[in-house]
């Protein structure tokens, strides 16, 4: 669900929001650009690896690394990541999980008949029972390398596959994003702190189907500025399903979206996008967050995300060295919350609930 940033020789297009290995995803068809300077806006900065930039080192490896002006909180800082975990070879795993390399948004919209609907209210209903479990974990003290082995194995003992897990060479099985970290946080040995958010994004691959989903959840006694946060943006997302039905524009979902973070003064992410999805991880259409002037209807039928992240202050986001981590440029806070839903002749179904 990461989409890489580039240098200003690259041609960007819309990016999915899970890439990896230094890659660039473009969809297929020629989109806006989502890579681009607002006004009064510094441009987006992002990081393709070690050797392209020294933004992460100027950022993050600083004397005063730690101290963000005014927070108590201290930045929030890459620990040790655990090898891979094994899935058993009976368990079907998505194509792109042997060739490591990701495959991008698949031209045309996932659109079901009555068998794959059920399919994915299956996929969907087990990613749900996954995030909240996954949720019920959160406590000071606890890693997110151990929530990964906790959904790891939930995801596993029920016969799925735990989406993330190789693709484009992601080497877990969940994201966790923690505070700033925008979105696609690698699990690791860092514990949970009494006052954190946490994003907690699960995909399985059942069935040949993929459900995905995320929350962000609170570690112990959290402040209310944060909470604040937490509340608008499901309600961003809330009120963005309220307006889908076949024939309605994407674009409404955008400016749904953004009227209500406006309200409350936060910022919408742009770099990271919703996508269909179903027997495929990633497919068209691309679902902006923002406002914006895509043409494209909604289909009967039809199953994609709408995934929002929302900030307290910068929407410009950095990538860590590891090419997959996103933080908020300032390091102020940023939140997610995810549905994947199915389009019906009464409006929309969420199928990523238990």
């Amino acid at each position: 669900m990461l989409g890489k940033g580039a240098s200003s020789s690259l041609n960007p297009r819309i990016l999915t929001t899970f890439a990896g290995d230094s890659r660039l995803i473009r969809s297929t068809r020629p989109l806006p650009l989502l890579l681009r300077s607002n006004p009064g806006i510094k441009p987006v900065s992002m990081q393709l690896s070690r050797t392209l930039s020294g933004i992460t080192n100027l950022l993050f490896n600083r004397s005063n690394v730690d101290e963000l002006p005014g927070i108590k909180r201290k930045r929030l800082r890459p620990g040790k990541v655990s090898p891979c975990r094994p899935v058993p070879s009976d368990i079907p795993q998505p194509p792109y999980v042997k060739s490591r390399k990701p495959p991008g948004i698949v031209s045309g919209p996932e659109v079901h008949d009555e068998t794959g609907i059920d399919c994915m209210r299956a996929s969907g209903r087990l990613a749900a029972q996954v995030l909240e479990y996954a949720g019920s974990l959160v406590k000071p003290g606890i890693t997110t390398d151990e929530i990964d082995q906790a959904v790891h194995q939930m995801i596993i003992d029920n016969g799925a596959y735990p989406s993330p897990l190789g693709y484009g060479g992601f080497p877990k099985s969940v994201c966790t994003s923690v505070n700033e970290c925008i979105c696609h946080g690698i699990p690791d040995s860092r514990a949970l702190e009494d006052g954190d958010i946490v994003n907690i994004d699960v995909t399985v691959y059942l069935n040949g189907y993929h459900g995905d989903t995320s929350k962000t959840f609170y570690c112990g006694e959290v402040d209310e500025e944060a909470k604040k946060l937490v509340q608008v943006t499901k309600e961003c997302l809330d009120k963005a399903i309220s307006v889908c039905a076949p024939g309605v524009e994407y674009k409404k979902i955008g400016k749904t979206i953004q009227d209500h973070a406006d309200i409350h003064r936060y910022g919408v992410v742009r770099q990271f996008v919703g996508h269909g999805v179903g027997r495929v991880f990633h497919a068209d259409p691309v679902i902006m967050h923002y406002r914006n002037k895509d043409p494209g209807r909604m289909i009967l039928n039809q199953t994609f995300t709408i995934e929002p992240m929302l900030t307290i202050g910068s929407i410009n986001p950095i990538m860590w060295d590891d090419n997959w981590t996103v933080v908020t440029e300032d390091g102020s806070l940023s939140a997610q919350f995810e549905h994947t839903i199915v389009i019906t002749k009464d409006g929309a179904e969420i199928l990523t609930q238990c």
